[in-house]
């Protein structure tokens, strides 16, 4: 029988690394990024075509490679980092498994042009499908110049099942962000077809926030400082007041590398509790800086789960840290006791003089016996009052049964005759009698279900009413957030909205939807753009339904809100015309009904 266990060729090896290393163009500029950062570079461009699909070029002024090491640097497992297996757990750069270039250039044409520092003259080589086919001298800058053209051009699969343009570049800038949040020393900028999406200079790390996600953050921060023999916690936390249920901005970092971590993240809520409301969550940049050896950082391929040899104590810290922050802000209510009203304590002084202390004296009258007719003794009890009292009760209650008697069928009557009449019951639920019995209806997801039917019907006919605003209001987005935006412009202004582009990730909203009072334009809108985001909507009408379901969650009348029997009336008028009255476009119940026969059985 022959032998069937072979070793797989290079190609088909650094192929299969490929999946795990490299998901998406995403993380082409995770890996070509943080080696920039770990080369020494101060400055480092990236630019970005059709979201990575035809261009991901990466531009630092770091230390650059010799011809040497430029070649060595896309085999498998090669490094500049390890030495022994001890250096595994000392870590404090980014790339480290020598996996990241072997598998880039496995799936994609990959041009580099580097220069050590000093050299007179670099290196150029072309790579495509792990096959180095020219390696040749050049003139170029000092640093390194990495250029992935045609990603996954040998895995049709693949590129297939990339997302559109805008989730791709979307997850691109994530990525971005991550790495300028804790390299704020370092000048970073990122180009989308040669349209600038970030220029950020070297700064402090508070004024690198303010770069990314705008002025307006810088207000809703609050300072974190915690130092241990354990771990050291630095960064900001938001406001109680800047709390949102989407969109927020939430970041952990140890040892200057981006982490995801359920546990701590539940800290935070933690913290929290009680100052926020529920389903609410908070912006965070926490830093946590501790002994590498602590932490297993290769537990997953994108390394951005990682494992703590102390979560409990590292909890508590975190916890107390947020907490102290709060405190500090006044967020969390202190108690204030009012001096005017305070009790004099004596204070004890032995060279004062004292009075003579003596034993309590208690008075008895042992001539008392309660037993003997006396003066003490009660008058006797009115027997006959109390019995005459109670019939003229009865007597009283009897002439009242009989008055609601009488009263019973004209009341009847009147039900039967307006099967419309409704009531709010603890500003929540609508009660309405139906021919089958009576219709409990919750009211913030009738006028949900009601909304939503109109927003899309106006994103589908295109002919939503919109109402002028009489001063323009500015929605102002994340970089994130703008690259969703344009793919649902189109349906926010058949809802109603009235936007227009002023650069700069910034729209004016010159109109909303008629008839949406009180509201705020921009967090509705903002508010839209991140349900897109989450849900991940490509297709036309997903998009419109996620849209209109957004935005009716919005604007749709709050739980406590107290109502008018006239719009009662209309709101279960509305219900009852709409595609479904039972429903929530996404699956919560609206209605409950209570038949005739289920209320005969409870009065049986």
């Amino acid at each position: 029988m022959s032998d069937i266990i072979h070793l797989l060729p290079d190609s088909i090896a650094n192929q299969i690394a490929a999946g795990e290393v490299i998901q998406r163009p995403a993380s082409v500029v995770k890996e070509l990024v943080e080696n920039a950062v770990d080369a020494g570079a101060t400055r480092i461009q990236v630019n970005i075509k059709d979201a990575g699909r035809t261009l991901i070029q990466v531009i630092d002024n770091g230390k650059g490679m010799s011809e040497m090491d430029a070649r060595m640097a896309f085999e498998r497992h090669a490094t500049s980092k390890i030495a022994t297996a001890d250096d595994l757990f000392a870590l404090h750069t980014m790339g480290f498994r020598g996996e990241a270039l072997a598998s880039i250039a496995a799936v994609s044409h990959v041009e580099l042009r580097t220069r050590l520092r000093g050299a007179e003259l670099g290196t150029r080589l072309f790579m495509a499908g792990s096959v180095l086919e020219k390696i040749e001298t050049d003139a170029c800058a000092e640093g390194s110049i990495f250029s992935v053209k045609n990603l996954f051009f040998n895995v049709p699969a693949r590129r297939k099942f990339l997302k559109s343009n805008e989730t791709e570049f979307r997850h691109i800038i994530n990525e971005f962000e991550r790495i300028v949040l804790v390299n704020s020393h370092i000048d970073l900028s990122l180009y989308h077809n040669d349209t600038e999406i970030f220029n950020l200079p070297a700064s402090g790390l508070r004024q690198r926030m303010t770069n990314v996600y705008g002025k307006a953050l810088n207000a809703k921060l609050l300072s974190l400082d915690a130092q241990s023999s354990m771990v050291a916690i630095s960064g900001f936390t938001g406001t109680p007041d800047s709390v949102k249920k989407r969109g927020t901005l939430q970041y952990f970092f140890v040892n200057g590398r981006f982490m995801k971590h359920s546990y701590f993240h539940k800290a935070v809520m933690y913290a929290y509790d009680q100052l926020i409301p529920v389903g609410d969550t908070p912006n965070y940049f926490i830093y946590f800086t501790l002994d590498p050896a602590s932490i297993d950082v290769n537990i997953h391929p994108a390394k951005t789960e990682i494992k703590f040899e102390n979560e409990r104590p590292i909890w508590q810290i975190l916890v107390a840290a947020i907490r102290e922050a709060l405190a500090k802000s006044n967020a969390i209510p202190t108690i204030d006791f009012d001096t005017r009203d305070a009790i004099d304590i004596p204070v004890y002084n032995p060279s004062a003089e004292t009075k003579s202390v003596y034993t309590p004296q208690v008075q008895v009258n042992t001539d008392y016996n309660p037993f003997k007719e006396s003066s003490y003794q009660k008058e006797e009890f009115d027997w006959a009052k109390l019995y005459r009292s109670f019939e003229e009760d009865k007597a009283s209650a009897l002439i009242e049964a009989k008055a609601e008697q009488d009263r019973a069928p004209r009341q009847e009557a009147l039900f039967s005759e307006s099967a419309g009449i409704c009531c709010q019951y603890k500003g929540r639920y609508i009660v309405t009698a139906i021919k089958s019995g009576l219709a409990l209806i919750d009211q913030h997801r009738a006028h949900i279900r009601v909304l939503y039917d109109q927003y899309a019907l106006n994103i589908r006919q295109r002919k939503g009413a919109s109402q002028q605003l009489l001063f323009p209001e500015i929605v102002t987005f994340t970089a994130a957030e703008a690259a969703m935006a344009p793919s649902i412009l189109d349906e926010l202004r058949y809802i109603g909205f009235d936007l227009n582009n002023l650069g700069n990730n910034a729209y004016s909203i010159s109109g909303i939807p008629a008839g949406m009072k009180n509201l705020n334009p921009p967090d509705l809108i903002k508010d839209a753009v991140n349900y897109a985001i989450e849900t991940g909507t490509k297709a036309h009408e997903k998009m419109m339904e996620a849209i209109a379901l957004s935005l009716a969650r919005a604007a749709a009348i709050q739980p406590d809100k107290k109502l008018s029997v006239e719009e009662m009336e209309h709101l279960i008028a509305s219900l009852f015309s709409s595609s479904s009255s039972t429903y929530t476009p996404d699956g919560k119940r609206i209605l409950s009904i209570l038949s005739d026969e289920e209320l005969n059985k409870r009065f049986d």
